[in-house]
């Protein structure tokens, strides 16, 4: 902990003599506004055994992008399946292992749902969000919940912290959004310091879109000939959806805080369906309520032993209608219930070497009431428990390592297969061969087990009861290199930083469940496909130019190349094919041009490019099956000022500038041209 307090103290004075130098013009107005922007970005590569991939501050911010999911395609090795417009579904998938081996957490605990395995990312809002990390494998840190040990990826969330100058007592920032198909998007929050070390926050937000956008509905026969080509309006896209929040935080001594958090969520929304066969418009309905409260506490006793308690209780309810005659008619609701605790404990024994224990337990529940067939109140119980031992070494500033064990342990009375517990290990390690040059080379073995969801189960209609846990092996290496120049001692003077980062790696994953939409897009067809092997390339860079008279570009580039391979029986005729929705290659350019007056006022252009190459919406990779390439071009135009005793920003965005016709999901058109103006105010 001096150690922390020693660099925070470093950084802050070095920052105070940069802008003394450069910037001693601005006013107490702008001073007091950045304090909230102030983040130690320039973290060594080498502190971490994989290096994350990371959106934070301002460039956060300053991102084409909505909600979570927006944001997390311009990570490489992410796949994002959307079904397009504000309402749609977004989920996740890293490195083609599916969106139930990446795990979510918002604010260090997991966002759960037991019953399909998934995780909306589109209801989770850019407004109120500090920063988004993904780490592969999983964090380098191994004081951590025993959970976390668990999955394949992780993808972290964190929420806006209240930062107080001396005499603050209230922060208060309002913002209204509005753009195409009739988007409306306030939002409001509030900070309040309560004590020297307590503090409140308050954030909500309504969004609403009638989600009728034009697309284009063309295809094209294996022989050449165009079967159909015509345009139409996007129709039962429609969502009402309110946001809420409020966070308690309390920090004492020097060592120790408690947390606690609430969240709420409701949404109404049309479910537009699949566009097949001439038809336009689907009668599905979808209701959400998503809640939880919970709690983090930490403390750390005689500069070696901390301790952390999470706890958390969640009540998600879902009811989905559904009258049209052309499918099956449904009338469900279903009622999940979730009670999680985590008890962690690291020791330092040396200063060279660290331990940690951890267990959780977690008690889920879902009740189903299916009126149109008749069978009502179905209720499912699953009881799961997670244990966890580890280990790291740190030999000088050359090598790090570390090694991990999970026990998985899931009891479920409804299941037509008995599951032992398992046990799945993991090894880490980071070498830097040269101290005073910021290069790693880092590899990681990890194996990760998924059990099958609810919906994966026990749907009546579609769920298999008789569906394999998976068991997943990843094997990575990594280089990683970032190099600064910025040795700035005037607003003329030029600088530089830039991070390079490459990784190859190979999954394999026996009895890999696979689920895709079949008629409707709230029910999914599950089934093992046995085994797949995932071979890939991720390649990042960032890039950072202070140029003069107070200019700043920004760039970031990423690359994925992906083979994702069915092989589990030589006489399919889909052995060796790409599996569903994977492309080989995809990629994303995001390059902002920033600039800052004398007195604090800031402008900047945004451009961002993402492209998702060539792949197949089945298991056989056949012309029919064949989904075309698509690309987007986004750009956007922002401004700040200072208005005593205010803080204005102003932000124009166009997505999708040609207006291309793609769809990520065959047969569920993206919106083609759209613009979205934001007008925001702090105090």
């Amino acid at each position: 902990m001096k150690k922390r307090i020693f660099f925070i103290l470093v950084f802050a004075q070095c920052a105070g003599s940069v802008f003394a130098q450069s910037e001693a013009e601005f006013d107490s107005i702008y001073n007091r506004f950045q304090i909230e922007e102030v983040e130690v970005t320039a973290r060594a590569l080498n502190k971490d055994i994989i290096v994350p991939q990371t959106l934070k501050g301002e460039e956060l911010q300053r991102l084409n992008a909505l909600s979570v999911a927006d944001a997390l395609r311009y990570f490489s090795g992410v796949q994002l399946k959307d079904y397009g417009g504000v309402g749609g579904i977004k989920t996740i998938n890293v490195r083609s292992m599916g969106s139930q081996h990446t795990a979510v957490y918002y604010n260090g605990i997991q966002l759960g749902n037991a019953q399909n395995g998934q995780v909306d990312l589109g209801r989770f809002s850019l407004d109120n969000m500090e920063e988004i990390q993904l780490f592969n494998g999983q964090k380098s840190d191994i004081f951590q919940s025993a959970r976390e040990f668990g999955a394949a990826g992780n993808v972290y969330l964190t929420t806006r912290k209240p930062y107080f100058l001396p005499n603050e007592k209230v922060h208060v920032h309002a913002q209204m959004r509005c753009g195409s198909f009739a988007l409306a998007n306030p939002n409001v929050g509030i900070d309040v310091k309560l004590t020297d070390g307590l503090s409140l926050t308050l954030d909500a937000e309504y969004v609403y879109s009638d989600g009728k956008y034009p697309f284009r509905y063309r295809r094209v026969l294996p022989n050449g000939e165009v079967a159909y080509d015509t345009t139409a309006v996007r129709q039962n896209g429609d969502v009402n959806a309110v946001r809420a929040e409020i966070g308690l935080h309390h920090y004492y001594r020097t060592t120790g805080f408690w947390r606690v958090h609430a969240y709420n969520y409701y949404s109404e929304r049309g479910v537009p369906g699949a566009i097949v066969n001439n038809v336009w418009k689907n009668g599905e309905r979808l209701w959400d309520r998503n809640s939880f409260v919970q709690a983090q506490w930490q403390d750390e006793w005689f500069n070696r032993w901390s301790t952390r308690l999470l706890v958390k209780y969640a009540n998600d309810y879902t009811h989905y209608q559904n009258y049209d005659i052309k499918l099956l008619p449904s009338n469900n609701e279903y009622l999940q219930q979730e009670a999680y605790l985590s008890f962690a404990n690291k020791v330092q024994i040396f200063n060279w070497w660290d331990m940690s224990v951890a267990y959780d337990y977690q008690y889920n529940t879902l009740k189903r009431d299916e009126w149109v067939s008749g069978l009502t109140d179905q209720r499912f119980d699953r009881h799961s428990h997670w244990l966890s031992a580890a280990t790291a070494f740190n030999v000088k500033e050359y090598l790090r390592l570390q090694a991990s064990v999970l026990m998985t342990s899931i009891s479920n009375q409804q299941s037509a297969i008995s599951v032992q517990p398992k046990f799945t290990p993991g090894i880490f390690a980071s070498f830097r061969p040269y101290p005073k040059i910021d290069l790693s080379l880092n590899a990681f073995y990890k194996q990760s087990y998924r059990y099958p969801t609810f919906n994966d189960l026990y749907y009546t209609d579609l769920g298999n009861a008789n569906l394999r846990p998976e068991l997943a092996r990843q094997h990575s290496v990594e280089v990683a290199y970032r190099f600064s120049n910025d040795k700035r001692q005037t607003t003329n003077d030029f600088g530089y930083e830039l991070s390079f980062s490459a990784s190859y790696y190979y999954n394999r994953v026996t009895d890999k469940i696979i689920a895709y939409p079949k008629g409707q897009q709230f029910r999914w067809t599950m089934l093992n496909l046995g085994t797949v092997k995932i071979n890939g390339v991720d390649a990042k860079a960032d890039m950072s130019f202070y140029l003069p008279l107070r200019f700043v570009l920004r760039s970031r580039l990423g690359y994925t190349y992906q083979k994702a391979i069915d092989v589990t029986n030589p006489n399919d005729t889909y052995y060796g094919h790409q599996i569903p929705y994977i492309p080989w290659h995809s990629g994303s350019v995001v390059a902002e041009l920033d600039w800052t007056s004398k007195r604090g006022d800031h402008y900047g252009f945004s451009y961002s490019f993402i492209y998702v190459g060539e792949r197949y919406s089945q298991q056989e990779n056949i012309i029919y099956n064949y989904v075309q390439p698509w690309y987007t071009h986004d750009l956007s135009i922002y401004g700040e000022w200072n208005v005593h005793p205010c803080r204005l920003k102003a932000n124009i965005e166009i997505n999708n500038l040609l207006g291309q016709d793609y769809e990520v999901i065959q047969n569920y058109p993206m919106p083609k041209q759209n613009v979205r103006c934001t007008l925001a105010v702090k105090y």
